[in-house]
């Protein structure tokens, strides 16, 4: 059962949901880091905050920001420290754009 927000966002726009839970090819540095040669977006973002949370990367003093390990740094254009919001953006980053 999904929330009644989610319901609205996929009948309003099916191509949205589409674009997350496709299959792509993953570049080689997303490969490596997920462990599989083709993910869709929202498991590749999932496997990303389970990683963060295994591996207790979120600041103790303020819990919306990442504190990247090298691993971590390999995915997110080596940034020391993301915010919780930019993950999003960041892991968007290596997936290609579909064609219009």
């Amino acid at each position: 059962m999904l929330p009644q927000r989610m319901k609205k966002a996929i009948t309003d726009n099916p191509k949205k949901l589409a674009n997350l839970i496709d299959l792509v090819n993953l570049p080689s540095t997303l490969r490596e880091f997920v462990g599989q040669s083709q993910t869709s977006r929202l498991s590749c973002f999932m496997r990303v905050w389970s990683y963060i949370k295994t591996n207790n990367l979120q600041d103790p003093n303020n819990k919306n920001v990442v504190n990247c390990d090298e691993k971590l740094k390999g995915i997110l254009l080596g940034q020391p420290q993301v915010e919780l919001a930019e993950l999003p953006a960041l892991i968007k980053l290596h997936f290609p754009k579909e064609p219009k």
